[in-house]
């Protein structure tokens, strides 16, 4: 590491950044693992910004960048924020979960994260602050591959957005993994329901760990909008979800396997969010 930095101001921040690029750590559950024995270059600690932390309700949800997986899963939130706090309470373990971010976890950009269906679901924006000023992007706009983003590296994370229309409803998250605790998904989904007079007035449904980035189904939850929620569910076990995946092979899991498992799990995630 050739300098640290550990701004206190957002402004500070930029400027740090306007100077030079640096590597952002926020939390460091995922930097450090990847850095190996040592971090290289300059680093920038955005952990002691007060703008970055906290949760304000206000035309929706406003989440700073570095608010933690464990303000997340404890925090006082809709119904409709319930699947993006069962994934809160599955990143890791309670020490990662008091660590890391959740700009952090997007900025990582694994195929695998837990946060990304949830807040695709919530139809999540993010705010991306740099020298030229503040802009804002769908979370499926800023996420573009595998360790991929659209961040410039003069701009910072600083929040992700939850639009009021997207808390309505219910919601429920499904992981599938080698095990209960501490492991990297299979297949992971997150459903957004709202019923009206025995229907689904709304649906929004994402599968994560899949395919390179995760993924809404929208053509799935037009075809299940109107429906009951018995109907629904066959219509889901009907659906053609591999051309829609495309799922990938790797050592956790062929695509055959996963386009079976994430059916599933699309099940019983739209269960649990009726339920």
């Amino acid at each position: 590491m050739r300098s640290y930095a550990r701004p206190q101001t957002l402004e500070e921040a930029i400027g740090l950044l306007a100077e030079r690029p640096r590597r952002l750590l926020a939390g460091g559950t995922d930097l450090y693992p990847l850095a190996g024995a040592q971090l290289d270059g300059d680093v920038m600690d955005l952990m002691s910004i007060p703008a970055l932390t906290g949760i304000i309700h206000q035309r929706g949800l406003h989440i700073g960048a570095c608010t933690t997986w464990t303000e997340l899963a404890t925090a006082d939130l809709p119904p409709a924020c319930r699947a993006l706090q069962q994934a809160a309470q599955q990143v890791g373990g309670r020490q990662i979960q008091n660590s890391g971010t959740i700009g952090g976890n997007l900025c990582n950009a694994s195929p695998a994260a837990d946060g990304v269906p949830p807040l695709l679901a919530l139809d999540a924006r993010i705010d991306l602050c740099g020298p030229q000023g503040t802009r804002q992007l769908a979370l499926s706009d800023f996420l573009t591959g595998p360790r991929q983003t659209r961040r410039q590296p003069d701009e910072v994370l600083t929040a992700v957005i939850l639009p009021e229309h997207a808390l309505r409803g219910r919601s429920a998250f499904v992981k599938l993994g080698a095990r209960a605790y501490l492991v990297i998904s299979v297949v992971m989904v997150a459903a957004r329901l709202q019923l009206s007079a025995g229907q689904i007035s709304e649906a929004a449904i994402a599968v994560g760990a899949c395919s390179a980035v995760a993924q809404r189904l929208f053509a799935l939850e037009a075809q299940i909008a109107g429906l009951t929620p018995a109907a629904a569910l066959a219509a889901i076990r009907g659906a053609d979800l591999g051309a829609v995946l495309s799922p990938i092979d790797d050592v956790r899991g062929s695509a055959d396997y996963r386009q079976g498992a994430a059916r599933e799990l699309i099940c019983r995630a739209v269960t649990e969010g009726l339920a």
